[in-house]
């Protein structure tokens, strides 16, 4: 039978039921507006130049040794970790997809548009814009709830294949592909510490705010 989900519950559903869920005329526009946020917070902490993301760090690496643009490093690197979403089954979604493509083009869109500050107070303000932008751009593509994207996929899947627990799983994620970027020649500073210390109290802050509820499918 159906059930109604409790308020702002996040609910696991495959790619067809995600679509089939309804609500599509907020979900869709929301995923896009998170996804966009998401590529511009990439590129204010790029041009704050303090400090990038854990996985940023690796995408800043990758540029060094590949002629490719930051954003096309991030869609690159999206679409190598979905192939390796196949041994661990791990299902994609609209959202996935969406994911992989616009967030490289936005950030690549705000690095155009924006140069780096010559101060370092500027160059703050953008790293700490950036990362409060990342923790409301994730609460608004999570929330959309149209699939994971391509990083979080890969750590639900190993979490859920190993039985490791997400946070240790997330962390040696993190820092695995910190110093694979470091090798590469990334960029490491005080904005890496500030977003693994915040990222995760500024997405469950904003998550409840925009997640949509959905009908659920549960057994009798």
């Amino acid at each position: 039978m159906t059930s109604t989900v409790p308020a702002r519950a996040l609910v696991d559903l495959g790619p067809i039921a995600q679509l089939r869920a309804g609500r599509l005329g907020r979900r869709l526009p929301q995923l896009v507006v998170g996804l966009v946020l998401y590529g511009v917070s990439l590129g204010l902490m790029v041009r704050g130049n303090v400090g990038l993301a854990p996985w940023d760090v690796l995408h800043s690496g990758l540029i060094r040794h590949v002629p490719i643009t930051l954003g096309q490093a991030v869609v690159l690197m999206s679409f190598v970790v979905l192939v390796l979403w196949i041994p661990l089954r791990e299902q994609p979604g609209i959202g996935t997809i969406a994911n992989a493509l616009l967030v490289g083009l936005s950030a690549d869109a705000t690095l155009w548009l924006l140069d780096e500050p010559s101060v370092l107070a500027g160059r703050i303000a953008l790293m700490v814009g950036g990362v409060v932008l990342c923790g409301l751009a994730s609460g608004l593509y999570i929330g959309a709830q149209l699939g994971r994207g391509p990083r979080d996929g890969l750590m639900t899947g190993l979490h859920r294949r190993t039985g490791v627990s997400l946070r240790l799983v997330r962390t040696l994620l993190e820092v695995a592909v910190v110093l694979v970027g470091l090798l590469l020649g990334g960029v490491l500073g005080a904005g890496t510490v500030v977003y693994a210390l915040t990222i995760g109290p500024l997405t469950q802050l904003f998550l409840p705010l925009f997640t949509v509820d959905l009908p659920a499918r549960s057994t009798p």
